[in-house]
């Protein structure tokens, strides 16, 4: 690896920034966050102050094009997040995008032509995939469950702000695209295949009948396999970050597979012939994995977990989900 740190530059003082990245970047040798621009600049100088990032642009635009940095972090509102990594891409620089990757397919599949064509790492912020424990999964799914015939995946939490972001149909808003996204990502990890949609339904918000506040979802895969996911930001359901893999030879269940951090209880449950056990993995927050993954990419050619391409599969499911469930697509 390089003795010059990987520059980043933030695109926005979003509120995942510091867990995401800033703290993240404390511990990760050869990486440093090294500007910020927002839309107030009086809003990036005071971001820039209490998490000791040097520089400050004026501008997206100007932060982009700063020759000095090396690649860029994006934790915009979905519906800029294609806009601003192809900018980025046009710059030479890097991109760590949060997910979803894009708003939709067509999105996608523009961001995975670009970064094929730049030769540029992108990579889609889905920090699970990067912790140890997803890995371990996936290898139990396939060395000991045998063909898998059912896997139920579920994030749900509570978040009763309607005035969020996060519930604007025209930033790119939805339970299914905040939340849902990792139980649709979960699903094609574990089965290993991609699954086209039975059906869905949405339970909407009052003001704007094309958001979702929760949506299930039935999914068919290739093998045989069926799927189903469950999502909500504000349902009866207000907790659940659980997986489920019912394999011909066995079953695997999972609390927490979003999000294992040092502190924070996860719990594997396996059950074959063998009889029954129960696993943890360890390893440090899923954030500093992935920026490991990311510094290791651009430094050294490492492969990417969450690339582009991958993107544009999951955001096909996502616009078919919304589809069946007679809802518009980001």
């Amino acid at each position: 690896m390089s003795d010059t740190p990987l520059r980043i530059g933030v695109l926005g003082a979003a509120r995942i920034a510091p867990l995401a990245l800033i703290r993240p970047a404390r511990k990760v040798p050869g990486v440093l966050v090294a500007a910020i621009a927002a839309r107030d600049r009086r809003r990036a100088e005071a971001f820039a102050a209490r998490h000791g990032i040097p520089a400050v642009h004026d501008s997206y635009a100007d932060l982009v094009a700063d020759p000095s940095l090396d690649a860029v972090y994006v934790p915009l509102p979905n519906a800029l997040h294609a806009e601003w990594t192809l900018r980025a891409l046009e710059a030479g620089k890097h991109v760590l995008c949060e997910k979803p990757l894009t708003a939709n397919q067509a999105e996608a599949r523009q961001v995975a032509e670009a970064a094929e064509a730049s030769g540029l790492v992108v990579m889609e912020a889905f920090h699970y995939r990067y912790h140890p424990l997803a890995e371990r999964l996936r290898c139990i799914v396939t060395q000991e469950l045998g063909p898998v015939r059912l896997v139920e995946t579920s994030n749900c939490f509570p978040l009763p702000v309607f005035s969020d972001i996060r519930y604007d149909f025209d930033l790119g808003g939805g339970a299914l695209m905040d939340a849902g996204c990792y139980a649709v990502h979960a699903a094609r990890l574990l089965v290993g295949e991609d699954p086209r949609v039975v059906s869905a339904r949405a339970t909407t918000l009052r003001r704007d009948p094309r958001v979702d506040r929760a949506m299930t979802a039935e999914l068919a895969f290739p093998s045989g396999a069926r799927g189903r996911i469950t999502t909500s930001l504000w349902s009866w359901r207000l907790l659940s970050l659980r997986a489920r893999v019912v394999g011909e030879q066995g079953e695997l269940r999972v609390l927490n597979y979003t999000q294992p951090q040092p502190r924070v209880p996860h719990r594997i449950w396996v059950r074959t012939e063998r009889g029954v056990r129960r696993e943890r993995v360890f390893g440090a927050a899923t954030y500093t994995h992935q920026l490991q993954a990311f510094r290791d990419a651009v430094r050294d050619g490492a492969p990417v977990l969450t690339p582009a391409g991958d993107a544009v599969v999951t955001m096909g499911v996502i616009d078919d989900i919304y589809r069946a469930a007679g809802l518009p697509p980001r």
